[in-house]
């Protein structure tokens, strides 16, 4: 039988208080991340703290389209990269190099860099905001990113391990009700949530031990799941981006244009019949572009 938090993202208020929440559990979807390549052990919690957060911050977006964390740095770990979309669709990656030492800090992992959080609306223009990477893991990058950019309260708490990722987010409603005094007992209670807990814990044990005293209305859940959005057309436009003569001139060497997506592993071919008809059917440049 299937946990009900397999794979699920909760949404909460916090009755009269003018604060919401989100909780996210990912398995299998988290399990089809580490399937599509072997990533070093000090790896996989970052990377997954990455993907648990990417669903949580989505989920706070009121528009369709997709949200990406890129945390990049000159270190061991040179990205590590979430996305996720309006109707709760992840994936995610890292890059590295060497065997990063394990049980270290993100910013040590990185080295010194930086996460950007990149908002990509189906209609419309991107927004992008960057904070510095410091402090031990990501959800201090991301609470800085919130004071900095956003100037609105959040407290985030993330965990993740070679089996699952877990994410709780609570985050002050712009609204008349609630108060400073209520953020601050409701965040205080938050800050004592211990990692192991958040791993282990079922939603409902979770939810009662941390908010147990205060008047809180659970919605139904969602259901999460990983799911590439590359393919053969967008690998197409990227061909047609990079120009006739430098694709020919790999043909010229190959016997096709390959190209695998990194996210999920997925090998695209292109031979010479498909790029002359990549090329012939190029559309109009000049022609009003329209939102894909």
């Amino acid at each position: 039988m299937n946990n009900p938090e397999n794979d699920s993202l909760f949404r909460f208020l916090f009755e009269d208080a003018g604060v919401r929440g989100n909780l996210v559990y990912l398995d299998a979807g988290w399990q089809a991340v580490l399937e599509r390549h072997s990533y070093p052990t000090a790896v996989i919690p970052h990377l997954g703290e990455m993907s648990a957060s990417s669903i949580l911050l989505s989920a706070i977006l009121k528009l369709e389209g997709s949200l990406i964390l890129q945390a990049q740095g000159p270190g061991p770990v040179t990205a590590l990269v979430a996305q996720a979309t309006h109707d709760r669709h992840f994936r995610a990656l890292a890059r590295w190099h060497g065997e990063p030492e394990e049980e270290t800090s993100l910013s040590i992992l990185t080295g010194k860099g930086h996460l950007a959080l990149t908002i990509d609306p189906a209609k419309g223009e991107r927004y992008q905001g960057v904070v510095g990477l410091e402090g031990e893991r990501l959800e201090q990058a991301i609470e800085n990113y919130f004071d900095q950019s956003e100037q609105l309260p959040t407290m985030i708490r993330l965990a993740a391990n070679s089996k699952k990722a877990v994410g709780l987010l609570i985050q002050v409603l712009p609204s008349e009700h609630g108060s400073e005094e209520d953020w601050n007992r409701i965040s205080m209670l938050t800050g004592t949530l211990r990692r192991d807990e958040l791993l282990n814990l079922p939603m409902d044990e979770l939810l009662h031990r941390l908010y147990h005293e205060e008047s809180v209305r659970l919605f139904e859940p969602e259901p999460v799941a990983f799911r590439c959005t590359c393919s053969h057309e967008k690998v197409a436009d990227s061909l047609r981006a990079l120009g006739r003569e430098e694709v020919e001139s790999i043909l010229q060497s190959e016997s096709a244009v390959e190209t695998t997506c990194e996210f999920c592993n997925r090998t695209y071919r292109f031979d010479a019949v498909d790029i002359e008809h990549i090329f012939s059917n190029a559309p109009d440049l000049t022609a009003p572009k329209t939102a894909q």
